[in-house]
């Protein structure tokens, strides 16, 4: 073992869009850091800010939300919903005392698997950088 410290990044993911890039970089076998866990929603903008709080809260030292391109949205304005809420979400979790950079909104299509991997490779280099998240009441002080 190198005692190298290794992220847990969560990362929301649309299904139409950035769930099938995934997909495609794994059947393209792209690599990546094994470092994310997936959750797939139907469209980005179904992405509540509690959602993105409650993986800080349980353990996540980075959280992505992915989903559509604007304008391309499976569900017209989904996105749209996405965009307007991360804006404040990331008010909000800095005065939480939750660092930039560990929270980030990404538009990545279904054709965009080397997006995807660009995406998730540079998220885990840079939360390596600030090193875990260190949250009152999470119980890892």
């Amino acid at each position: 073992m190198s005692g190298e410290f290794e992220p847990k990044i969560v990362v929301i993911a649309c299904h139409w869009c950035t769930y099938q890039a995934i997909n495609l970089a794994g059947t393209s076998r792209m690599k990546y850091p094994p470092n994310v866990r997936t959750i797939r929603v139907m469209c980005s903008g179904r992405t509540d800010p509690q959602f993105v709080i409650e993986a800080f809260r349980n353990g996540a030292d980075g959280v992505l939300v992915a989903g559509c391109h604007p304008g391309d949205c499976h569900y017209v304005n989904g996105n749209m919903k996405t965009m307007r809420r991360t804006v404040l979400l990331e008010k909000m979790l800095e005065q939480m005392g939750i660092e930039k950079g560990r929270f980030r909104r990404e538009w990545i299509s279904a054709a965009e698997a080397k997006k995807w991997v660009d995406v998730v490779t540079e998220m885990v280099d840079q939360i390596k950088k600030l090193g875990p998240l260190k949250l009152a009441g999470r119980g890892d002080e």
